[in-house]
């Protein structure tokens, strides 16, 4: 068999291909289509939502199962009483800069509009200039001065993309929070029946911090992790499923004694790194992005970035947030949120007593997660042979395939009979109901074997099986792996065990 050949389309190019196949085979729908869309929000379809499934098993199941930390879940509700948000600082600091031109009317986060510039100045060959106003925009954000970044944007006169003018109004803050109306009055005004649809799923582990350490019996330090979905009202929400106004997060909250935080921060830095490798993903794909401006809660923070067909963006953060977050909850609520350590204090030799904890936060993004998969997954082969040395003719071929990892992998094996007669579909149907409860596995019957190997490629299937007039006579079927491309023959009662070995 020829070598193959992978043959990449260019960046922008692999990053619409990817967006075509995930639609054409079932990963994911542009929302209400049928209506014309709403926009940066899509269904995930019947492939989709296995690997979206699998992905949140991966990380829940590497969190609490098999940490060597004490990490226990929870699944708090969206609704939340209006006075978290207020505590936590979402109302009067959860807010974008944006930027609105005059002639077009279209709003613009102004980090965005200003990298799209970067962007454009590279792709000219301005890599240096482009690096220079990039670290020049983040020192402005850091110190909030819109001044420099309107002047920013003015002296380089960056056009709007629609009206292709630099009529820009004034730079101001934009809040992300989407507000809606519960059914009674929820806080201490009279008639106020304002609620928020949760910006981070991190708040839920907060206020329920104590409940679930008194109940669980829980020794300092613990995590709680959780995932669930969150809402922003992004302007310029883009790049498909990257950066959508509702989206799920994974989230993870680490409790530690006060003091020792910047050395749990540099461990789960670490331990994140390990877990996007052990999917195999490559680590020259992976930077840390140390933030220059901090939030409001944090004493130290970095991101996880993954390299995109739409270049390194964030996909995870790691966070150490102080006792930020639990002291304005105590403040607000009244309500203590100590923790008492019964540890001796070598120092002392006395108990550390009841102080409230110190958090770090791992936050990844499982949309953002889903793309790097399906990203680094994505290939276009060439699998033609060269005319032989005979005179044959040259014989064109090429598939896509997601190199999915197998526990990933929506299925994970599709068992399909060479014909449709013949007894082969019923051997087909045993070895399925003997599979099915350890593994996900699909049938199917149509099309030439070749055309059904190609569908399963493109599904990210790691294993077919055919089932042939052979299997009738010896109990054996042809294992194809979907990578290499490899056919063997094996025994029908092994197949179980080389799948589950691969997963």
């Amino acid at each position: 068999m020829a070598k193959n050949k992978q043959k990449q389309p260019p960046t922008d190019n692999k990053f619409q291909a990817i967006i075509s196949h995930c639609k054409e085979y079932g990963f994911i729908f542009p929302s209400s289509e049928i209506y014309d869309g709403l926009q940066a929000v899509y269904d995930y379809g019947q492939m989709g939502s296995e690997l979206k499934k699998n992905i949140k098993d991966y990380w829940w199941k590497s969190m609490t199962q098999l940490a060597d930390e004490n990490i226990v879940g929870i699944d708090a509700a969206i609704f939340m009483h209006p006075t978290t948000w207020k505590a936590s600082g979402h109302v009067d600091n959860f807010n974008d800069p944006m930027i609105d031109n005059k002639d077009s009317k279209k709003r613009y986060r102004v980090d965005h509009l200003i990298e799209e510039y970067a962007a454009a100045l590279s792709a000219e060959g301005k890599e240096n200039e482009a690096a220079a106003l990039l670290a020049s925009m983040e020192t402005l954000l850091a110190k909030d001065d819109f001044t420099g970044l309107k002047k920013m944007i003015d002296d380089n006169k960056m056009q709007c993309a629609v009206s292709h003018t630099c009529n820009w109004t004034e730079i101001r803050q934009f809040n992300l929070m989407f507000s809606t109306e519960f059914g009674t009055a929820v806080s201490s005004e009279e008639g106020n029946n304002i609620v928020y649809l949760r910006p981070e799923t991190a708040q839920g582990i907060f206020v329920n911090f104590l409940n679930v350490q008194k109940t669980g019996r829980l020794k300092i330090p613990f995590g709680i992790a959780q995932i669930g979905k969150a809402f922003r009202n992004e302007i310029v929400a883009r790049q498909f499923v990257f950066r959508m106004r509702e989206f799920e997060q994974m989230e993870m909250q680490f409790f530690v004694r006060p003091g020792t935080q910047k050395e749990w921060y540099e461990k789960w830095k670490a331990k994140r790194m390990q877990w996007h490798e052990s999917l195999g993903m490559p680590a020259a794909k992976y930077r840390f992005h140390d933030h220059v401006k901090l939030a409001h809660y944090a004493d130290a923070a970095c991101d996880i970035e993954y390299e995109f067909p739409i270049g390194f963006k964030e996909l995870e953060g790691i966070h150490s947030r102080t006792d930020f977050d639990l002291q304005q909850h105590q403040q607000y609520s009244k309500k203590k949120m100590q923790y008492f350590d019964n540890d001796l204090n070598p120092e002392t030799g006395k108990p550390y007593g009841n102080y409230i904890p110190y958090v770090i936060e791992t936050s990844i993004g499982l949309d953002r997660m889903f793309l790097a998969v399906i990203s680094q997954a994505y290939e276009e082969q060439d699998l033609s042979l060269p005319a032989g040395e005979a005179g044959t003719e040259e014989k064109k071929d090429s598939r896509v395939v997601l190199k999915l990892p197998p526990v990933l992998a929506p299925i994970k094996l599709a068992v399909l009979p060479l014909t449709k007669k013949d007894g082969l579909p019923a051997i087909a149907e045993e070895i399925i109901q003997a599979c099915k409860p350890h593994f996900r596995c699909f049938y199917e019957e149509k099309d030439s074997i070749g055309k059904r190997y190609r569908r399963m490629d493109a599904l990210g299937t790691p294993y077919c099986v055919t089932v042939d007039h052979q299997t009738k006579e010896d109990q054996t079927v042809t294992i194809r792996h979907r990578d290499s491309m490899e056919q063997e023959r094996v025994p029908i009662d092994s197949l179980r065990e080389i799948v589950m070995a691969g997963l």
